[in-house]
């Protein structure tokens, strides 16, 4: 039977376009069906979305229907729910109809995401917000990946900077992908 690998992150945020100005302290677990690009989309989807009340699912990948993240909204419902990979154009509408705001943050092609988006039915589709990352900074963020990580993350204007490790440095823009919809 295989075990989770539980890693610690602390990341101090800086977030120029929200104001947001934190320093995280927390453990996530590196699932075994789960591929670290994932853990490291996940880990930085939690860091540029961090407010008061953001949570990784209680079921983690064994619960297919939950977010990945979510805010709950104190009226019961979801405030925010944010999604990592590639999810089916099935759970976004879902996610659409439940949650006032939709993120997906993909290590993948996102015109997957938005093709399937196309020829499916998705509760206001054009509400949905889809961003990935510049060709190879995960696989940087993967490679500098330790049991213990101290980052620095600096967001501006849709560049992102990440100091990992023993000084190595990663960049990236976040690229956002509009949706249209069908």
């Amino acid at each position: 039977m295989a075990f989770a690998t539980l890693y610690r992150f602390r990341i101090d945020v800086s977030d120029v376009d929200r104001g947001v100005y934190e320093a995280l302290d927390f453990r996530a677990a590196l699932h075994p069906s789960e591929a670290p690009i994932y853990l490291v989309t996940r880990i930085l989807a939690f860091a540029l979305n961090t407010q008061e009340g953001l949570e990784f699912s209680v079921g983690g990948l064994s619960d297919p229907d939950a977010p990945a993240l979510k805010v709950d909204d104190p009226q019961g419902g979801v405030k925010l729910w944010i999604e990592i990979g590639n999810p089916s154009a099935r759970k976004l509408h879902k996610a659409a109809k439940a949650s006032a705001e939709v993120k997906v943050y993909t290590y993948k092609d996102p015109a997957h995401i938005l093709k399937d988006i196309a020829h499916e039915k998705v509760h206001e589709a054009e509400r949905l917000q889809i961003f990935s990352f510049s060709q190879g900074f995960l696989e940087r963020l993967v490679q500098g990946l330790e049991k213990d990580n101290a980052w620095t993350l600096f967001s501006n204007e849709g560049s992102l900077v990440v100091n990992f490790g023993s000084g190595q440095v990663a960049q990236s823009e976040l690229l956002a992908h509009p949706v249209s919809s069908s």
